[in-house]
């Protein structure tokens, strides 16, 4: 059994969530902050990520060297991260040194420096960064299909565009700041060793006057296009193909789940086995899950020889579509052994609970325990699965092809 999951939600917003793990020594945070690149204004895009770098250059009395300088001497192993709805801060250390490290976070949320003579530092890291992308295609491909399936800003790239990154002020820095980072709708995430009511007091001491502020609205504009295709010289084509499903808060998530992880996960997968080891069509292909609060995708990524690209999207198409017409029993049992082992490795890692169960209150309003996740996966069974398919099946698809050549993709796509 796994310990009770904790939680607070004090008087400005903020919310702590917390599972005790007391056979660990270490203890892990996420801090889950409605800053994500959807609130990016339409001409700054990337504004969201700049103003993470910025934010981490200087906080409260600490210089940008000597905020480093601390988290390494309290051995935090830490993290950022944007996505479309948030800016993530997570840190792993022993769990001595947690009220230690909570508070270098306060004062980042709080009390950033972002000094202006350390914005052209953190324009350059923003650019290499975005370089990166153009020099990964699998990445950008996928990138783009997240542009192109969901509707603005919903699927907007958190490196931005770099005409954006170029003409970001400190201004846009301070003002995005002063709009994101609020404690309404913030959740910190704990995992591990801990003393529930110490927690819950430094929390309350250090974030509890933090002042709430009304948060930004997000406007939705329609997606314009169900295919797109990249030029791009090489010898190889990047497929990335999408398709509508539930989001995590579904009561069908689980089943939407399954059913992918029948396509993929494993060198048994219906993909795997399909489009690469039976004709050995490409050298890699994949399907996953992706959810937002209230829609969701699955997102799947096929990188062929140019030569082979069209049949590689032709029959990766064509098991998606087979999807529809069911699983097996024998699928379902190696897909929750599969399920089980990642539990499990997650059980063991008290980074990876802290993230999950600030997701958890995220998308649902509480975090589930491990146990509560694993009856939902011993509840499975194929026939549910498949009248979630019968109700759900693959299709109106999304697809972005990145290579020499644009592909023939089917009318209704098109």
């Amino acid at each position: 059994m796994t310990e009770p999951i904790l939680s607070h939600t004090f008087p400005n917003g903020l919310v702590l969530v917390a599972e005790p793990t007391l056979s660990l020594q270490s203890v892990a945070f996420t801090f889950v902050v409605p800053a994500g690149c959807v609130y990016d204004p339409p001409n700054r895009s990337g504004l969201g990520g700049f103003t993470c770098e910025m934010a981490l250059r200087g906080a409260g009395s600490r210089d940008s060297r000597q905020f480093i300088i601390e988290l390494d001497n309290l051995g935090v192993e830490h993290h950022e991260s944007v996505t479309a709805a948030h800016t993530g801060f997570s840190g792993a250390m022993l769990s001595k040194n947690l009220p230690a490290a909570l508070e270098l976070y306060a004062d980042l949320l709080q009390r950033p420096h972002l000094p202006e003579n350390q914005l052209e530092a953190a324009r350059l890291v923003m650019l290499q960064e975005l370089r990166a992308v153009e020099d990964e295609p699998a990445q950008k491909v996928m990138l783009e299909l997240r542009r192109g399936h969901y509707p603005d800003p919903w699927g907007r790239p958190p490196q931005g565009e770099q005409e954006a990154l170029e003409e970001i002020t400190i201004e846009d820095v301070r003002s995005q700041f002063d709009r994101s980072y609020h404690p309404g709708g913030t959740i910190i995430g704990v995992a591990g060793r801990f003393d529930w009511r110490q927690l819950k007091d430094t929390v309350g001491r250090l974030l509890g006057d933090w002042e709430p502020r009304e948060g930004a609205p997000v406007v939705e504009k329609p997606r314009t296009r169900r295919y797109r295709h990249l030029d791009y010289k090489s010898n190889q084509t990047q497929i990335g193909i999408a398709y509508r499903s539930v989001p995590y808060r579904d009561e069908n998530y689980f089943q939407a789940w399954g059913a992918v992880g029948v396509l993929s996960g494993g060198s048994s997968a219906r993909l795997f086995t399909e489009v690469r080891e039976r004709r050995g069509l490409c050298y890699s292909v994949y399907a996953a899950c992706h959810t937002l609060r209230d829609r969701g995708a699955v997102f799947c990524y096929a990188g062929a020889s140019a030569d082979r690209a069209q049949e590689t999207l032709d029959v990766t198409v064509g098991e998606l579509a087979r999807l529809a017409d069911g699983i097996e029993n024998d699928e379902l049992d190696r897909l929750k052994a599969r399920m089980k082992s990642a539990l499990i490795m997650q059980q063991e890692s008290s980074a990876a609970r802290s993230g999950a169960i600030a997701r958890d209150w995220y998308h649902l309003g509480r975090a589930r325990t491990l146990d509560e996740v694993g009856r939902l996966v011993d509840a499975l069974t194929h026939q549910s699965i498949n009248a979630y398919l019968t109700d759900h099946p693959p299709g109106d698809f999304t697809v972005v092809t990145l290579g020499p050549h644009k592909l023939e993709v089917s009318g209704e796509i098109s």
